[in-house]
């Protein structure tokens, strides 16, 4: 199953809507594989997504697509976070 870039960022909750998420992609907050992405394009298992959210550069490992969005306790089960605990100190 694949879905939508937008929806996989509002499912696994890195934005609280996907209208946000969707803005975010457009801005160009949002990277595939170190490529520029649209809010459509697919996300695929193994894929490398950046996001820039303020100071922070989060970086995911996608595992599997969801269309719904999940609890805080299953995002786990959907991507692995690869963000290096500097990037979260930039925040503080």
């Amino acid at each position: 199953m694949t879905t939508r870039l937008d929806k996989w960022l509002w499912a696994v909750r890195l934005f609280k809507t996907r209208a946000l998420a969707a803005d975010a992609v457009r801005a160009g907050s949002v990277e595939i594989n170190a490529r520029p992405a649209k809010p459509a394009r697919e996300v695929h298992a193994g894929e490398t997504v950046t996001v820039q959210q303020g100071l922070v550069l989060r970086t995911l490992r996608v595992l599997g697509s969801q269309e719904s969005r999940v609890g805080t306790k299953l995002v786990a089960e959907y991507c692995t976070d690869l963000t290096p605990e500097s990037e979260f100190a930039k925040a503080r």
